[in-house]
């Protein structure tokens, strides 16, 4: 693709990626953006990094293939749709806007996110959600349809994340260890079965109040929506909610 100086965002522009080195796709697609172009199609992605990186105006990208790590890294507003797996920090400390991975996610996918939602339809790797946080009305949220590796939630303070395990069996447990290592804000849901000893020492587990059940509502449905499930058959499992028991954990560790 050449160089583009059209302008109007009713245009789609379509960029084959085929061979591009990093940095020159994500050059086109700055412009592309600036120029207020509505939507773009990444054709033969093959482990680009950093696409959608510090984008801060609404666009929606399409990617076809696997982006490399940090996709969507300090965004802003764009709408990022993988049509295939992601790699590792995808989302990593991104505003506002979206993502939706039709497939896998890398390890520490949501790392640090402040704002915007991630939604997976499968598995991701460790660390999902790592030290995510909020501030007043602004709250990332991460679903995954899938299953997790260990330190889900790990330092997470603020934030909603919420994992299906849509993948497993009715008498299966959740495959990740140490779910909230470090938790000190923000909201774990659990759908399915998960086993005591799963969980960090900082978090606590509740039944499912009505306001968590609202939440719920909304953001499972968004999830079916993007993937075309079922929401009520997904919001018919048992939930478990888990809350961070202190807020600053590991304080008493540097205390004199």
């Amino acid at each position: 693709m050449g160089k583009n100086n059209t302008k109007g965002t009713g245009q789609v522009v379509k960029i084959d990626a085929s061979g591009l080195f990093y940095r020159e796709l994500n050059a086109q697609l700055k412009e592309l953006v600036a120029n207020g172009v509505g939507k773009v199609e990444l054709r033969n992605v093959y482990g680009q990094r950093y696409i959608g990186t510090d984008l801060d105006r609404p666009v929606d990208i399409e990617i076809f293939g696997v982006p490399g790590n940090d996709l969507g890294a300090f965004m802003s507003g764009p709408r990022i749709i993988v049509y295939g797996n992601a790699q590792d920090g995808c989302g990593n400390t991104m505003n506002d806007g979206e993502i939706i991975v039709h497939g896998h996610a890398g390890d520490i996918i949501g790392l640090s996110a402040r704002g915007g939602k991630i939604f997976v339809r499968d598995d991701v790797g460790y660390r999902a959600g790592i030290h995510m946080k909020e501030y007043k009305d602004r709250k990332p949220v991460l679903v995954i349809g899938g299953s997790a590796q260990d330190f889900l939630g790990e330092y997470m303070a603020g934030g909603i994340l919420i994992l299906l395990g849509l993948n497993l069996g009715k008498r299966e447990y959740l495959k990740a260890n140490f779910i909230g290592t470090g938790m000190h804000g923000g909201v774990i849901y659990l759908r399915g079965n998960v086993r005591d000893y799963q969980l960090g020492k900082e978090v606590g587990a509740a039944e499912l109040g009505e306001k968590d059940h609202q939440i719920l509502r909304e953001l499972v449905g968004k999830f079916a929506s993007h993937f075309d499930y079922d929401a009520e058959e997904i919001l018919r499992h048992k939930f478990t909610k888990l809350f961070p028991r202190w807020l600053r954990p590991y304080g008493r560790l540097y205390a004199y």
